[in-house]
C-alpha cells in the first residue's frame, strides 16, 4: 500500500536581524507557492525580540502583528529558553536572549521523559528557514536545527557562517583562486584607537572611491561609498554600528565608471549547477538596501547581456564560490564585471538570498526553466538529502 502521509515542513522567518521585513516577504512567497497537496506547512515566527512563535501567532507575525508578549510554548513552569529540542530521551535547552518572554519547542519524536515538554511542541520532517542576516544565514540557527537532528533546507553551519562573514569568504576564495576586489580588513577596535594608522593602511593599499561594508550583514544594510578620504570617516563610523570586523573594497571601474552587477543563482548538493546569469541596473549609485527594497528605478535583466564565453565563466566562477565555502541546498552569488576590461570579480555568496517570486534568486531559476513552486520542492528534497547523507557520519567509534 502507498504510504500517502505528507511531509510536514516548517516554514521559519522573523528573526532578530535587520532584515527581519524582507524575511517577511519571502516567507510569504514560500506559503502562498508550496505544494499544499505534498506538504503539510507549519509557519513557525521569530519575533525582533527572538521569541519564538507558531499558528495564529505566527500568521499575524506574518502580517506586521506585534505579539503577545505572554505567549510561551512548552512547559508553562520552565526557565526561559529559545527551545527545547528532543531526540528519543535527550532534551537539550539551548539559552534564550535576555530579553524573550517565550520560546517553542521542536520536537522529532516523543518519550516519557520529555513529554511534559511537548504539549506545544513543532513536529517536522523538515525546515525551510527563509531567515536572512543575523541570527538566521550565519550559522546559529542552523547549528539549532543540527542539535535537534532535524532536516533543513540551506547551507550547514560552517558554508553559513563563512558565506556570511565577508573577510573570511573573501580568504576562501583567494584559497581556490577566485578573482576578487582589492581590498583590506580593520577590526572596529583599531579604527576607534587609531583611525589615522587604519586610514593610512587603507589609502596605501587600495585607490579611492572604496566601499566600506560589515563584515557580517546583508541586504547591503551598512555599506556606503567613500569617494576620498572626507566620506571615508563617516563611512567606516557607519559600518562600525553592524559589526566589530569592517571590509573596505577597492571600487571596481574606478572614479569615472560603475561596475556591471552580475548575478548568478546555484542549487544542489555536491553536484550543484548553476542558472543563467542575470544583471541589476540600480536605481542608485549602487545596490544598496534602498534601491533593493524601497526604491522602484531598479532595473532586473535576465538574462544578462553577456558573451556566451562571459555567461560561462560566471557560471563556472558561481560554481566554484559555492563549493569554496562548503555550501549546500541555494546560494546566490553576486558579481562585479569591469565595464572596460570586462574582468569579472566575485564580489560575494548570499547563502539564503532573498526569496520572494520577484526576488533574484528564483527568477533566474525560473528563466533557467525551473518555475518557483518546483523550485521550493527541489530545496527540500536537497535538504532532505544532505539530512540522509549526514546520518551515514559515525560519532563514536562503537
Amino acid at each position: 500500500m502507498k504510504n500517502t502521509k505528507k511531509l510536514r515542513v516548517g516554514v521559519l522567518f522573523g528573526g532578530r536581524s535587520g532584515e527581519h521585513e524582507v524575511s517577511l516577504l519571502s516567507a510569504s512567497s514560500v506559503l502562498n507557492a508550496i505544494d499544499k497537496t505534498k506538504y503539510d506547512v507549519v509557519p513557525i515566527g521569530i519575533t525582533k525580540d527572538g521569541s519564538w512563535v507558531t499558528s495564529a501567532h505566527a500568521e499575524a507575525l506574518l502580517h506586521g502583528k506585534q505579539q503577545p508578549s505572554a505567549l510561551r510554548a512548552g512547559d508553562p513552569e520552565a526557565t526561559s529558553a529559545a527551545a527545547v529540542l528532543a531526540q528519543g530521551s535527550a532534551i537539550v535547552v539551548p539559552p534564550v536572549p535576555a530579553q524573550s518572554s517565550s520560546m517553542v519547542p521542536f520536537q522529532t519524536q516523543s518519550s516519557e521523559m520529555s513529554r511534559r515538554w511537548t504539549d506545544r511542541s513543532i513536529n517536522v520532517d523538515v525546515i525551510f528557514p527563509v531567515l536572512h542576516g543575523t541570527f538566521g544565514e550565519d550559522g546559529t540557527i542552523q547549528g539549532l536545527l543540527e542539535l535537534a537532528d532535524i532536516a533543513y533546507v540551506g547551507a550547514g553551519v560552517l558554508g553559513s557562517a563563512c558565506g556570511m562573514d565577508k573577510h573570511v569568504m573573501k580568504q576562501l576564495f583567494l584559497a581556490v583562486g577566485l578573482p576578487i576586489v582589492k581590498h583590506v580588513t580593520i577590526l572596529r577596535a583599531d579604527w576607534e584607537a587609531n583611525p589615522k594608522k587604519a586610514q593610512k593602511l587603507i589609502e596605501s593599499k587600495l585607490k579611492y572611491p572604496v566601499f566600506v561594508k560589515p563584515a557580517n550583514l546583508g541586504s547591503s544594510v551598512g555599506i556606503s561609498k567613500a569617494r576620498n578620504r572626507a566620506e571615508l570617516a563617516p563611512a567606516m563610523k557607519e559600518a562600525a554600528l553592524y559589526d566589530r570586523k569592517i571590509v573596505i573594497e577597492q571600487g571596481v571601474g574606478g572614479k569615472k565608471r560603475k561596475a556591471r552587477e552580475i548575478e548568478c543563482s546555484v542549487l544542489g548538493n555536491d553536484n550543484p549547477s548553476a542558472s543563467v546569469p542575470g544583471e541589476i541596473v540600480p536605481s542608485t549609485e549602487f545596490y544598496d538596501y534602498k534601491a533593493k527594497y524601497l526604491d522602484e528605478g531598479s532595473r532586473l535583466i535576465i538574462p544578462a547581456k553577456l558573451t556566451k564565453a562571459q555567461t560561462k565563466q560566471v557560471q563556472q566562477l558561481a560554481i566554484s564560490a559555492f563549493q569554496a565555502v562548503d555550501c549546500a541546498g541555494l546560494a546566490r552569488v553576486d558579481f562585479l564585471m569591469d565595464p572596460v576590461s570586462k574582468k569579472c570579480y566575485v564580489n560575494e555568496i548570499n547563502t539564503m538570498p532573498g526569496f520572494t517570486s520577484i526576488s533574484m534568486y528564483p527568477k533566474l531559476w525560473d528563466a533557467s526553466g525551473l518555475p518557483y513552486p518546483e523550485l521550493i520542492d527541489r530545496l527540500i528534497q536537497l535538504g532532505i538529502e544532505r539530512h540522509e547523507d549526514k546520518k551515514k557520519n559515525r560519532y563514536s567509534h562503537e
